[in-house]
């Protein structure tokens, strides 16, 4: 198993930007496609963002595109998410997760293994 620690969220005003880290315990970070996803109150959980195992391809939510950014550095055993020109829809609480089951980059929950204890993102309009 991995453990999964996010870090960065906080209150940011609409247009600002914010990056998210997420630090992974053990030592087969490299093995894991990673991924972001959020929840917002009242919604159902969404995918945001995902990364190869080497970095090298990432994969985006179209409400995303453009404006957010993963990225990893395995040295470090850390996976980010560059958040800019934010808006008050992006309000959630983001997940950091990882694959071990699969290498192909996921939009689904489901395909997910281990998970964060999440971090709040607060956009103010």
């Amino acid at each position: 198993q991995v453990q999964l620690v996010e870090s960065g969220g906080g209150l940011v005003q609409a247009g600002g930007s914010l990056r998210l880290s997420c630090a992974a315990s053990g030592r087969t970070f490299s093995s894991y496609v990673m991924g972001w996803f959020r929840q917002a109150p009242g919604k159902e959980r969404e995918f945001v963002a995902a990364i190869s195992r080497s970095g090298v391809t990432t994969y985006y939510a179209d409400s995303v595109k453009g404006r957010f950014t993963i990225s990893r550095d395995n040295a470090k055993n850390t996976v980010f998410l560059q958040m800019n020109s934010l808006k008050p829809e992006d309000t959630a609480v983001y997940y950091c997760a990882a694959r071990g089951g699969g290498i192909t980059l996921s939009s689904s929950s489901s395909a997910y293994d281990y998970w964060g204890q999440g971090t709040q993102v607060t956009v103010s309009s």
